[in-house]
């Protein structure tokens, strides 16, 4: 921005330069960054962020995701795991055998019963 149109340029001859005389333009007048959730800001804590402060839940002391891991898959997306030669051989008698743990999932979800593709068995093991 050119220095003629600053607004230090305006101020000048006017005492406080805009920042009030009662109040004064100090370094840090709330506090440095987050300083005061819990004091002199709390109202804005309390109506922006709820549930700021404060501990939820219990404690592991050493956690293993690995244990945990268990990627699911929906009921109306079992039919596209199964490969499409397998899908034109399967038959009403003969249903095709869907292994979801070699597609990478340990646990399909009755998402929509209402979906219906035919006989399959599903193999989770």
């Amino acid at each position: 921005m050119a220095h003629a149109k600053r607004k230090t340029r305006k101020l000048r001859g006017h005492v406080s330069h805009g920042h009030g005389r009662i109040g004064k333009h100090r370094k840090h007048p709330g506090g440095r960054g987050k300083a005061g959730g819990q004091h002199h800001h709390r109202i804005n804590r309390d109506k922006f962020h709820p549930g700021l402060f404060g501990k939820v839940g219990m404690r592991v002391f050493h956690l293993n995701k690995n244990q945990y891991y268990c990627p699911t898959v929906n009921v109306d997306r079992l039919w596209s795991l199964v490969p499409e030669p397998i899908k034109q051989q399967a038959s009403p008698d003969k249903a095709p055998v869907i292994d979801c743990v070699k597609a990478g999932y340990f646990k399909y979800v009755p998402w929509d019963i209402r979906v219906s593709f035919g006989a399959v068995l599903i193999s989770i093991e």
